[in-house]
């Protein structure tokens, strides 16, 4: 079975334009999640300069667009998760709840009162990235609506079949959707290289090019400020690729 049959059974024979912009934003999204929210921000894995702080925070606004995450509010977030992790002070474990929705709603309400502590400047680490110009900007009602807007247009003028436009809630709650992979499926299905961890975490897929290194979560608890979440000989860590590529570029300096 050839692409083009694959392509046709799935109904993505006369809508390639759509395949292509769903890649380039679930792609764009996840990398500024896993590069500048969850290895800068949350793990200060590595340095950069702060005009190019400044230029990854619009990056990070522009990809995720109507589902902005606050990158001060994430890092304070996930840190507790880690020092919480599948307890009931864990702000999102899939083991203290059956149902998704009742797990994303915990997490909504969690990152709403980190959101809080952060403009009240109710925290520690004064090393975390802000940028209020942008932080004020993304999580405003106007910016996430035109965002949904935005991408409403694109499937009105590329989707030549009405089923595509399933796909716009996902473009419009693209970070959480990534946000719910990771800490659903990785503490919940997979493998575990280190089994004595006090938590639930797993290695969900053994190259985990979908997630850029996300679901190697097992492995990621081990060692948190590791920037490299691969330890066997096939897991391989998309993201960590990334990093090594914009070190040798002078974008960063590693220093984790």
């Amino acid at each position: 079975m050839d692409l083009n049959t694959v392509f046709h059974t799935i109904g993505f024979q006369n809508n390639m334009e759509i395949l292509i912009i769903f890649i380039i934003h679930w792609y764009l999204s996840l990398f500024v999640q896993t590069f500048f929210l969850h290895r800068y921000a949350s793990h200060q894995m590595f340095k950069m300069h702060p005009v190019t702080e400044k230029v990854f925070f619009i990056l990070t606004w522009f990809a995720q667009g109507s589902s902005f995450l606050h990158p001060a509010a994430y890092a304070l977030m996930h840190r507790k998760h880690h020092e919480h992790s599948d307890t009931e002070k864990d702000p999102h474990s899939p083991s203290s709840f059956k149902s998704w929705i009742s797990f994303m709603n915990k997490t909504r309400k969690e990152y709403a009162s980190f959101i809080t502590k952060v403009d009240n400047n109710d925290y520690r680490d004064k090393s975390l990235p802000r940028w209020k110009l942008i932080e004020n900007i993304g999580d405003t009602y106007t910016s996430r609506s035109l965002f949904g807007i935005f991408y409403f247009s694109i499937y009105m003028i590329y989707a030549q079949s009405y089923w595509l436009f399933l796909l716009v809630p996902i473009h419009v709650l693209m970070g959480p959707i990534h946000g719910f992979i990771v800490n659903w499926f990785g503490h919940k299905h997979g493998y575990r290289n280190f089994d004595k961890l006090h938590d639930n975490s797993k290695n969900t897929l053994f190259i985990d090019f979908l997630m850029l290194g996300e679901l190697y979560q097992n492995n990621h608890h081990r060692f948190p400020t590791r920037n490299n979440f691969s330890f066997k000989w096939y897991e391989i860590d998309f993201g960590y690729l990334i990093v090594r590529a914009f070190s040798k570029l002078g974008i960063i300096t590693i220093i984790k």
